[in-house]
């Protein structure tokens, strides 16, 4: 009985012995490989070093905090000097070390409370600038959003758009209107209709802005105030039909003498010459004449 199993253990240090000269011998047929064909094991921790969640609330937070708030108070047309690449890189290690989740949450926070204090600011404005600094306000956080989107790109890309189910520059977008659109509506548009009435109370390229940024925010405004936004959005109205002609006739005829009555013109008067305003005719020389044509 016991002469089986010594020859089982001998089979089995036979095979072991086998094994081990075929594991002696890979090590060196590895080396025989070239170096592009060896394979490579990245370990993230030897790339880039752990990301504490003091050492974002320390360094990295404080750099992008910066950045986000000199684009939300630059002047509209100026440009300031941010690197994006340092932004970029700070947005890339944070989300790799899965903060991405704070960092957006940190973001919103920032934006949302800037917005806050532009509502409030546009609420203390006098009626006869409350226009234009909306239109400013808007501008300015329009072509802040042009700056910020790019910085949180990688963060959108790998957060907001996987996770999340959106896109950061959209949520930034409906900030605007949550916190300012809709907060001055009821101020605004009655401000804009009585403009229309009043040539040139606000320019033209600001009544523009102000109506087709508002309009791509919250296009539900439209139905609202038709006449108004038609001046500037193609296809607002509902489509004429023979019914309505009436209608636009007499709306023009009011239009018209609204005009006659504000403006003081008269109909059927041609003449652009005021009253004594007349030139006196002189006779033209004929210098171009033969002397000898006679």
């Amino acid at each position: 009985m016991e002469e089986p199993m010594e020859e089982q253990s001998a089979e089995e240090t036979t095979e072991k012995q086998a094994l081990n000269s075929e594991g002696d011998q890979k090590p060196a047929e590895r080396k025989k490989l070239p170096s592009l064909l060896r394979p490579v094991v990245i370990v993230p921790s030897a790339v880039m070093g752990a990301i504490s969640m003091e050492e974002y609330e320390m360094q990295y937070w404080p750099k992008l905090e910066n950045a986000i708030v000199q684009l939300l108070t630059q002047t509209p047309g100026d440009y300031i000097p941010i690197s994006y690449e340092q932004m970029y890189s700070c947005v890339y290690k944070c989300v790799c070390q899965q903060h991405s989740e704070r960092m957006y949450n940190d973001l919103m926070s920032l934006v949302i409370g800037h917005l806050q204090r532009v509502s409030q600011e546009l609420k203390s404005s006098p009626p006869d600038a409350y226009v234009e600094r909306f239109n400013f306000a808007m501008t300015q956080y329009m072509q802040a959003l042009g700056g910020i989107a790019p910085i949180f790109n990688y963060m959108n890309r790998f957060y907001v758009s996987s996770k999340l189910n959106t896109d950061l520059k959209e949520e930034l977008q409906k900030l605007f209107t949550l916190h300012v659109a809709e907060q001055h509506i009821s101020t605004l548009f009655p401000m804009l209709q009585e403009a229309q009435n009043r040539p040139f109370a606000v320019s033209p390229p600001t009544m523009a802005n102000i109506i087709k940024t508002l309009h791509s925010l919250k296009p539900d405004l439209a139905p609202q105030y038709p006449d108004l936004f038609a001046r500037f959005i193609p296809n607002v109205l509902p489509q004429v039909s023979a019914d309505d002609l009436p209608r636009i006739v007499e709306e023009t005829r009011r239009w018209q003498q609204e005009l006659l009555e504000r403006e003081g013109f008269a109909r059927g008067e041609t003449s652009r010459k005021r009253s004594g305003d007349e030139l006196q005719t002189k006779p033209t020389p004929l210098s171009f004449m033969p002397k000898n044509s006679c």
